[in-house]
């Protein structure tokens, strides 16, 4: 089964009104910019959201929060030792929400940068396996207001 769809706004056709959404990333990193900006052009709404952030300066779920489409948001995880214990510390800090989002979603929608063929790279590099994403856009250049790519030397 050929997961690839050419757009955004193919993969995020089918969300309907009163949908839940888990939303990945970390911070204002690796939010799925494009298509968020196709649900916000379906003017589909009531829509219950989790993710770490509601976004902000003009990145992630502001969008649809500007727009009046969301009526939950699950995000706030301030003063929870138990979540920072688990999910804040310094070991694996690179690391976002995308496995757990797409592991709890019925329909997952995976952005990339670059698509490559299975055996390409290392099984140890992928954080999200295949058998939980359903959908994959392939985003060759994506925008990336508020992140600065840095290489250890």
């Amino acid at each position: 089964m050929d997961k690839v769809v050419a757009t955004a706004a193919e993969a995020v056709a089918d969300i309907t009104d009163g949908s839940s959404l888990a939303v990945g990333g970390f911070g204002f990193c690796g939010i799925p910019e494009p298509s968020i900006a196709a649900l916000v052009a379906t003017g589909v709404g009531d829509l219950e959201t989790v993710s770490d952030n509601r976004g902000g300066n003009g990145v992630g779920l502001v969008h649809l929060l500007e727009h009046k489409r969301i009526r939950r948001v699950a995000s706030y995880a301030a003063d929870n030792k138990e979540f920072a214990r688990q999910f804040l510390s310094a070991n694996a800090s690179a690391a976002n929400f995308n496995p757990d989002c797409a592991r709890a979603g019925r329909i997952t929608i995976t952005e990339v940068d670059h698509l490559v063929e299975p055996g390409e790279i290392d099984p140890a590099a992928v954080h999200t396996p295949g058998i939980f994403v359903h959908r994959i856009v392939h985003v060759p250049d994506p925008v990336k207001p508020l992140e600065k790519v840095t290489v250890a030397r």
